[in-house]
């Protein structure tokens, strides 16, 4: 059981973790008095100390409480979480405790060993992730909405920037940025006369568009480096990442791609959002003294809702916490086989929303939280930008596919991809079918869907298959520039409030009345 604290007080990067920990307490029907041990992580200077953290406030005593290094907790979410009796863990973030932006491991059944990290005395500025946050900054977004860079991207053109911004000694990462955020990439452009065009051009500016290209093409090439040598350190061919940079799914498929990977995991929740998990594990490990193992199918680790809960929703009562944005009549009632006319709304053209089971923990909706549409056009892929989801034109839409039929429509030579942290190229003879899915590169972030493990979105898919051809629907997550909806209520509020045609939540068909 995990959730971010954004998803329940429905602030975006919003930080504390309050909320989220009663939420957890009462899904699970437990007190604070029957966990055995709280375990804590931080963000800059060394590990907090057990006082620090706020828990003792709440009446544990300080021998309950632990911490654990920031870094070290991504290891243990990226490790632990993976089908590997063996691997090699790179953490790349925009920053952990201490200096740390690069950290090495190498992990088996006897545990998590740190093999080392960037230099102590180079500035944060020096390291990937800081880099990559200091570039979104300039083009005028949020260091944690890095993904609008990495869309971005593919429209420019790298070769334009002719300086390296990386180098590369053995495993020692050195950004050319002397400083973080905006002014570093400033400083960058003015000491190397490079015109990335004026900050906050936000995709509106060619010399932006080609200063992302050039950010992600260095950043490909240091990470699959870096990846490369740290193998050839270890002997394991097994890569383990996490960090906010492991979200880069661009970069992902590179890395799966290299002659030395012979695997690569990477947790959903691989930046901050994971650090629960990464706790929860190091905790459990130090408790028990065994290294905890669960390899992961499935990112659905909120709590899930009953018919109870979503009737109280749909009936406005006042105990579902129902804050109407927008009130919209609107109809309801419970279908035999929602999968299957959720199938025949999506081939219909209409727009959904899909809300089944317990919340992902990660930033991408898999499934659970999602806005789903007909990949066969562009029109609905225009539609969630201008009408529901109000972002950016160039930013792609997800494809989810069944499993065994992913290889077949993208380029993954039998990879599974289930969390949507992979970009292949889609199948030359299958782009013309799913154009809405396909980005400007001829890539797509798909995501491959296990029946065994999310039943009835791997129904609802394989429906569409049947009544279109096109065993592909397009997902995205279920918001309009807030967190991704949680509760029956958030999910009838934001239905209300966008264009959506239909709202599938539970055995609910939810429509408009027009």
């Amino acid at each position: 059981m995990a959730i971010g604290e954004e998803r329940l007080n429905r602030h975006r990067y919003s930080n504390g973790w309050l909320n989220a920990v009663m939420y957890c307490l009462r899904a699970t029907n437990l007190a604070l008095a029957d966990v055995d041990l709280i375990v804590a992580s931080s963000y800059g200077r060394t590990p907090a100390k057990p006082a620090d953290t706020g828990f003792d406030l709440l009446g544990i005593p300080l021998g309950r409480i632990t911490t654990v290094d920031h870094h070290l907790s991504h290891a243990y979410t990226a490790f632990c979480l993976s089908p590997y009796q063996r691997a090699t863990i790179l953490v790349t973030d925009g920053g952990g405790n201490n200096t740390d932006t690069e950290t090495f491991y190498i992990a088996d059944s006897d545990g998590i060993s740190r093999l080392g990290g960037n230099d102590t005395g180079r500035p944060r500025a020096g390291g990937i992730g800081p880099t990559y946050e200091a570039f979104t900054e300039y083009l005028g977004w949020s260091p944690q909405e890095a993904g609008k860079t990495m869309a971005l991207a593919s429209y420019g053109d790298p070769r334009t920037y002719t300086v390296p911004l990386f180098d590369l000694d053995g495993t020692q990462v050195h950004s050319r940025l002397t400083s973080t955020h905006a002014t570093g990439v400033a400083d960058l452009a003015a000491r190397t006369n490079s015109d990335f065009g004026p900050p906050d051009s936000k995709g509106h500016d060619q010399r932006g568009i080609n200063a992302a290209a050039y950010l992600q093409h260095h950043t490909e090439q240091v990470l699959t480096e870096l990846a490369e040598k740290l193998i050839a350190t270890t002997g394991i061919g097994n890569l383990c990442l996490a960090g906010g940079v492991a979200l880069n799914c661009v970069a992902n498929d590179r890395l799966r791609r290299l002659p030395s990977v012979t695997g690569l995991f990477i947790p959903p929740p691989a930046s901050d959002r994971g650090q629960a998990l990464g706790c929860a594990l190091y905790g459990l490990h130090r408790l028990t003294g065994e290294l905890p193992r669960c390899p992961l199918t499935d990112d659905s680790f909120g709590r899930t809702y009953d018919d109870y809960d979503i009737e109280l929703a749909l009936k406005r009562d006042p105990r579902s916490g129902l804050v109407e944005r927008t009130v919209a009549p609107f109809t309801w009632r419970r279908d035999d086989d929602i999968a299957a006319t959720a199938a025949q709304l999506l081939a219909d053209g209409k727009l959904i929303g899909w809300f089944q089971g317990g919340s992902e923990l990660g930033p991408r909706a898999l499934g659970h939280r999602s806005i789903l549409a007909d990949p066969r056009s562009t029109q609905g892929r225009d539609a969630l930008n201008h009408r529901i989801k109000h972002r950016e034109p160039f930013r792609p839409f997800a494809p989810a596919i069944l499993e065994d039929d992913g290889s077949d429509w993208f380029d993954l030579d039998g990879t599974r991809s289930p969390f949507m942290l992979l970009a292949p190229t889609v199948q030359p003879e299958h782009a013309k079918l799913i154009p809405g899915v396909v980005h400007i590169d001829g890539t797509a972030r798909v995501q491959t869907v296990d029946s065994n493990a999310n039943q009835r979105f791997a129904s609802l898919i394989d429906n569409f298959g049947t009544i279109t051809g096109v065993p592909v629907v397009l997902n995205t997550s279920f918001n309009d520039r807030e967190p991704i909806v949680e509760t029956p209520a958030d999910a009838l509020a934001t239905f209300q409030d966008t264009d959506l045609d239909a709202l599938c939540i539970g055995d609910f068909l939810v429509e408009k009345l027009r």
